[in-house]
């Protein structure tokens, strides 16, 4: 039995930090149903194989029929909690926002995920995740000096800043639910997720400790002592000694402590330093400086791919990554002493017979 084991919800089928939310309150114990709509024709099935959808089942409904509506209702007034990735006003329009369920499921927690929010001028504008980086001021600051943004993958838009985001938000609502009675609607946008990951930097920025261009400060490559390195041999050495004594140990072992460095935080000095660790790093091969930094406490590290990360003896003591099948998959995460998670199985086809049949079980409890 996980944490939110007797919580209901109902996803919307879609992509990206929706079907992500989804994943992880099924990892957290919750009974997660989705709704997927019929396959267009024989040639395009749904595609839910992978670890993202793993933990839960669903169910296959017409929303635009009137009957298959229906029992779409059906199935969210017996709900906790709907996820939902839909442009604002597509579940209006289908009859299934918020109003619709006031009276029948007063409770009811509907969580809501766009790109741009539920308001504002681009609201219903399509959009990705580099474009809502790029339009919150975030995008420009990832990058190397002189170089152009380069995109973080979609972690920090679709997952940090949404799926996450939304995790938070519904999680807060169900227990704000327990003292009130009542559910509410949250308006989680990648937009403003992403933004609220910038919070140290505007700190930074607002003390005057951030300068322009971007790929000049102390963590975004700017300072030799945060940076990313080559070696000999062509792999990578992640290296983010920022504390003085994670510094000293680190120039130790680059065997540099007598070359005369100037002082750690000299910023004028920092790129001909840089020249310096770069030279100094690549007369090594990676197992060697691996070897050369074991047990030392520098903030070192080799850049691993993910099949090399799985073998790493930490990574693998904790089981942070399993291997299922064809998928290699993240184990739940947070970590709970007394209720914990567990990584579902890929989600099978459900009778709504039996979800509902189910829900009004653990409803009666």
């Amino acid at each position: 039995m996980g944490t939110l084991d007797g919580i209901r919800i109902v996803e919307m089928s879609g992509l990206g930090p929706v079907p992500f939310a989804a994943m992880m309150f099924a990892d957290m114990g919750a009974d997660v149903v989705r709704i997927d709509a019929p396959p267009r024709n024989a040639e395009d099935p749904h595609d839910h194989e992978g670890p993202i959808w793993r933990g839960r089942g669903a169910v296959t409904l017409d929303l635009k029929s009137e009957s298959e509506n229906a029992r779409a209702r059906a199935l969210i007034n017996a709900a906790d909690v709907v996820l939902e990735g839909f442009r604002p006003g597509v579940m209006e329009r289908l009859g299934l926002g918020p109003e619709a369920f006031e009276e029948s499921n007063p409770g009811l927690v509907f969580g809501r995920m766009t790109g741009w929010g539920q308001s504002g001028q681009l609201a219903a504008a399509a959009g990705h995740d580099i474009n809502y980086l790029a339009t919150g001021g975030i995008l420009h600051y990832i990058a190397r000096q002189g170089e152009r943004p380069m995109p973080p993958l979609n972690l920090v838009g679709d997952y940090g800043g949404g799926g996450m985001l939304l995790v938070g938000g519904v999680l807060a609502a169900l227990l704000e639910r327990v003292r009130s009675g009542r559910g509410q609607v949250v308006d989680a946008a990648m937009l403003d997720g992403a933004a609220l990951l910038m919070t140290s930097v505007l700190g930074w920025q607002g003390r005057g400790q951030w300068s322009e261009p971007p790929g000049t400060n102390m963590i975004d490559t700017g300072a030799p002592f945060y940076e990313v390195y080559t070696t000999n041999d062509g792999g990578h050495l992640a290296v983010g000694a920022i504390e003085p004594r994670f510094y000293r140990r680190l120039i130790d072992v680059l065997e540099l402590s007598d070359v005369g460095l100037p002082d750690q935080f000299d910023r004028a000095s920092w790129p001909e330093t840089k020249k310096v660790f770069a030279d100094a790093i690549a007369r090594r091969t990676l197992s060697e400086w691996r070897a050369a930094f074991e047990g030392v406490d520098a903030c070192v590290s080799p850049v691993l791919d993910l099949e090399q990360a799985t073998a790493d003896p930490h990574i693998h003591e904790r089981q942070t990554y399993v291997r299922d099948g064809q998928f290699l998959h993240a184990n739940p995460a947070p970590r709970f002493a007394r209720t914990p998670s567990e990584r579902g199985r890929d989600g099978i086809a459900e009778s709504l017979e039996d979800v509902l049949e189910r829900w009004k079980t653990v409803r009666a409890k």
